[in-house]
């Protein structure tokens, strides 16, 4: 089957990432993001990521630090989810490049929009940490930001949850599963499913979010061929 998408753009929450555990990294859900990554990665797709940090730290976690101090230890935490993701890429014979925007030369190369274009034409797996380099802004903005710079076709939000739903479904038992949402709509009713910021940008930007749970096996591959899981907002 052909895929839907030549150019994708993949958040990666820290969450995920930490698995069951809520915190840290989990071998099995690193060594399953990478193997999901391959599946679509062999097919020709284009991969760039973006990985958050809150199995880490997250800027609003520290209320006694002063909030850009705290956004900057939320950008470390994601340059230590973007080597993770590296190492368990290239164990998978993917070839990987880091790419941060705060200069730490001996562990990424220092973020370039067109290198990171050229590498994605080259069959690179492209790996954006640090956020956007400023505070103020999440990893959904950065991915929003992202997308927009390299072109990419979609942005696939992997998440803990398998769509996005009107509520919370760990605490609301009546929360309705959406199957597609405007952006608009995300935006006014608050969903969650991005920062408003982001959300913005993507509608500014007509890039469209497929969002799906990262956990299941195949769930990738599935949004890359255009089959409906989760939920698609455009």
């Amino acid at each position: 089957m052909e895929p839907k998408y030549k150019r994708v753009l993949l958040k990666v929450s820290g969450e995920a990432l930490a698995g069951p555990d809520k915190f840290g990294i989990s071998d099995e859900m690193l060594l399953g993001v990478a193997a999901q990554v391959k599946e679509i990665h062999d097919l020709g797709v284009q991969v760039a990521i973006v990985v958050g940090g809150g199995n880490f730290w997250r800027g609003r976690t520290g209320q006694s630090i002063d909030r850009a101090t705290a956004d900057y230890m939320g950008m470390l935490a994601t340059t230590m989810n973007a080597m993770a993701l590296q190492d368990a890429f290239e164990k998978q014979g993917l070839p990987t490049v880091v790419q941060t925007a705060i200069t730490m030369t001996q562990i990424a190369e220092p973020y370039n929009r067109k290198k990171a274009i050229k590498n994605l034409e080259e069959n690179n797996v492209v790996i954006f940490g640090t956020g956007t380099g400023s505070p103020f802004f999440s990893t959904d903005t950065t991915s929003a930001l992202r997308a927009a710079e390299i072109n990419a076709d979609v942005i696939l939000l992997a998440k803990k949850v398998d769509a996005v739903y009107s509520a919370d479904p760990e605490k609301d038992p009546n929360a309705v599963k959406y199957e597609q949402l405007t952006h608009k709509e995300v935006i006014e009713k608050q969903l969650g499913v991005m920062d408003i910021t982001a959300a913005t940008l993507c509608m500014e930007n007509n890039i469209a979010i497929h969002v799906f749970g990262v956990a299941e096996k195949g769930n990738m591959l599935k949004a890359i061929n255009g089959e409906k899981i989760g939920t698609i907002v455009k």
